[in-house]
């Protein structure tokens, strides 16, 4: 069964849930494991595909965009759906679940302090409490 982590920004913490699904996308690679953030447009796709290369000035995560990169060389993808193969450790950046997520080990819902993502989020964790999924939470500086 998936497990399902949500961590959240403390009040003060320096980004956004973006910020915060780059750097787990990095530390999920840096384990070893393959990584598929899922976004909700277009705008946001190129957004993550642009702060991957730039969120640190030590780092580079090693990633593309579903449908235009090559899986075998890009650990880490960005999809507006799914990706077909990918099974290890899904990033929601999405408003709504993904109808795919339970295919995954682990699952990360980004919460910053923008009501509206904090509202979204504490519907996310009703959702998979109610049926029964692992739950986590995490409180990030």
């Amino acid at each position: 069964m998936t497990r399902v982590d949500f961590y959240v920004l403390k009040a003060g913490s320096r980004g956004n849930r973006y910020t915060l699904a780059a750097r787990l996308a990095e530390k999920a690679w840096r384990s070893g494991h393959r990584v598929l953030l899922s976004v909700d447009g277009a705008e946001e796709q190129r957004h993550m595909d642009r702060l991957l290369w730039t969120f640190r000035d030590i780092s580079f995560v090693p990633h593309g965009l579903v449908g235009q990169a090559d899986p075998a060389l890009h650990p880490v993808l960005i999809t507006l759906d799914d990706a077909d193969g990918e099974h290890e450790v899904l990033i929601n950046l999405r408003r709504d679940i993904p109808p795919y997520f339970s295919r995954f080990e682990r699952m990360a819902e980004c919460i910053d302090l923008e009501p509206e993502t904090l509202k979204r989020g504490r519907e996310h964790y009703r959702f998979y409490r109610e049926r029964g999924y692992p739950l986590q939470t995490h409180e990030v500086a």
